[in-house]
């Protein structure tokens, strides 16, 4: 099989550079490492065809890689089309595996590119914000009778998910690895928290000490950006519609408005709600000359884009991932990354020994999925709770950490009803 001749990618010359991204994260994640030692002796998607779209860089890369050791044919697409890394795809492609991904292709490419690795007719599969699943289940679904199930990465997919589940129409059984323990305790904690703040400032080049930052959502992700602007010497607000993480944000030290206020004194603007519009034409009409817009939600829909154009008299760009839009009172505003993911279109993403966990939680749960999917049904479904706290045992031990154990007298208090 010629993977060359059958992946797109921009350049195989690159593959030299992308060898070393993918080697380097190798080397900080060992949890994965431990998996894919197992997969090699077990080899448990043997003779399987698995489809991956995920954010297409190196770490992402190095779970193709031990997916691939578990025996899987495996092809892989980009779930962003600003955060793929070419010279990585070429290396994947020497590698053995099938890529149809490019940075920055046009919406008709990135479309075709998702087709393409559909079209592998896969049995399993990994997502990234649904959109596999979502071309599956309405204009591809003659492709959807061999694929036994799969894994969800993000907020985003999993809000896709249930929606298909409720409605009665989801076609097979998907891990919600978002929802598990080591997945958003580390990883949309300290993972976004870090990434998204690595973006912004290798991207503006600015101080973030004694500037005002609005963090738009309180979920574990906007925890965790909240908490680095705060390290970083920021104010910060928090503006939510969830009364219960607006309490949370309040009891955390950080000041809880609306956003028709909170846009007013904001100097940068986080998004990570995974809702649409969520900054749109009444924040921008209020905004301070200078406001800096980031989203770190999967799609870039949480700025509103258009109506950000309509109001401007001018649009260019001033910097690497920086439009300058001057509005008609000549305010100037500036969104990063074209409103896509910050972290990633603007970064690297999250540090690799945070996507180790939540890496090791998709390859155990594609292999779980694989071997219950007759009995699990057509549903959306947690991460069970042995395999999240398996990937903690073995972040554990990789860091040279101890714990504690129950004694037999412990569990026997713990399991009656009486003293």
């Amino acid at each position: 099989m010629n993977m060359v001749s059958e992946s797109i990618v921009k350049d195989m010359a690159l593959a030299p550079n992308g060898h070393l991204k993918i080697d380097w994260v190798k080397e900080h994640m060992p949890v994965l490492n431990r998996i894919r030692e197992r997969f090699e002796k077990e080899k448990p998607f043997a003779g399987l065809k698995v489809a991956i779209s995920l954010h297409l860089e190196a770490k992402t890369a190095y779970l193709a890689k031990v997916v691939q050791a578990g025996g899987a044919e495996v092809t892989i697409t980009g779930s962003n089309p600003l955060s793929t890394q070419d010279d990585v795809c070429a290396a994947l492609v020497e590698d053995g595996i099938r890529v149809f991904a490019k940075y920055n292709p046009s919406p008709e490419e990135y479309k075709s590119h998702m087709i393409k690795t559909l079209e592998t007719r896969p049995d399993l599969i990994i997502d990234d914000g649904g959109d596999l699943v979502t071309i599956l289940h309405s204009e591809r679904r003659d492709l959807l009778s061999q694929v036994r199930g799969g894994a969800e990465e993000t907020t985003t997919g999993i809000l896709r998910l249930k929606a298909l589940e409720k409605e009665g129409k989801l076609e097979f059984p998907m891990v919600a690895v978002n929802d598990a323990f080591c997945k958003y305790l580390f990883d949309n904690r300290y993972g976004t928290g870090q990434s998204v703040w690595d973006g912004i400032n290798r991207t503006t080049n600015l101080v973030v000490a004694g500037k005002t930052v609005v963090v738009v959502g309180y979920g574990w992700c906007g925890k965790g950006v909240a908490m680095r602007a705060k390290g970083l010497g920021a104010k910060v607000i928090v503006t939510e519609i969830d009364a219960i993480k607006a309490v949370e944000a309040y009891m955390d030290g950080f000041e809880v408005m609306p956003m028709s206020e909170a846009a007013k004194h904001g100097d940068y603007f986080v998004t990570v709600t995974g809702n649409r519009d969520v900054i749109r034409k009444e924040h921008f009409e209020v905004m301070k000359d200078g406001a800096i817009l980031s989203n770190a939600g999967h799609f870039d829909v949480e700025v509103n884009k258009v109506e950000l154009e309509a109001l401007s008299k001018s649009k260019r760009t001033v910097r690497k991932d920086i439009e300058e839009f001057v509005l008609a009172d000549g305010r100037k505003v500036y969104l990063l990354a074209e409103g896509r993911l910050v972290n990633l279109a603007a970064g690297d993403g999250h540090p690799a020994e945070i996507m180790d966990m939540t890496f090791a939680l998709q390859a155990v749960s594609l292999e779980y999925v694989n071997k219950q999917y007759e009995s699990i049904g057509k549903r959306v479904l947690d991460v069970p709770y042995e395999l999240d706290e398996m990937v903690a045992r073995y972040k554990l031990e990789a860091l040279g950490i101890g714990i504690d154990k129950l004694t037999d007298e412990q569990k026997a208090y713990l399991d009656s009803w009486v003293e």
